[in-house]
């Protein structure tokens, strides 16, 4: 069975599928996603998907299981490098790729998450002024 690559940059992972997604493979790489994310403590991931020349209902699916279980373990998933026929298709099949942001690349990608993680930050500060002048 193949395994798909997870790679650490920073406070992202990046996921960057080369080959044909089997169920196996699909549920090998949520396993193990779902592990590196607690293991680092990633806020981030970034599915790239250039190489994939179709995705189907499966790999569609199995995208946002991925985006579901991301967010429950506190990061967000950004998928990168869609292809135009590759978008045509999933709108054609009728998916709605829910909790998943996109980027045409994964340099964008990563700006994407850095300014979602600056607003939470800045939202969480507000929260504790907030707080902070309730109780004075």
């Amino acid at each position: 069975m193949e395994r798909v690559p997870i790679l650490k940059i920073g406070d992202i992972l990046l996921v960057s599928i080369q080959v044909d997604m089997s169920d196996q493979t699909a549920i090998q790489l949520q396993e193990d996603l779902a592990e590196r994310i607690v293991a680092t403590g990633c806020h981030g991931v970034i599915i790239d998907i250039t190489a994939l020349d179709i995705v189907d209902s499966f790999v569609g699916r199995m995208l946002s299981t991925i985006a579901s279980i991301s967010k429950v373990l506190d990061a967000e998933t950004v998928v990168v490098g869609m292809r135009p026929a590759v978008a045509i298709t999933l709108v054609e099949l009728g998916l709605s790729l829910n909790g998943i942001r996109t980027a045409l690349n994964v340099e964008r990608g990563m700006e994407l998450i850095a300014v979602s993680r600056a607003d939470e930050w800045d939202e969480a500060a507000d929260d504790e002024d907030t707080e902070t002048t309730a109780t004075a």
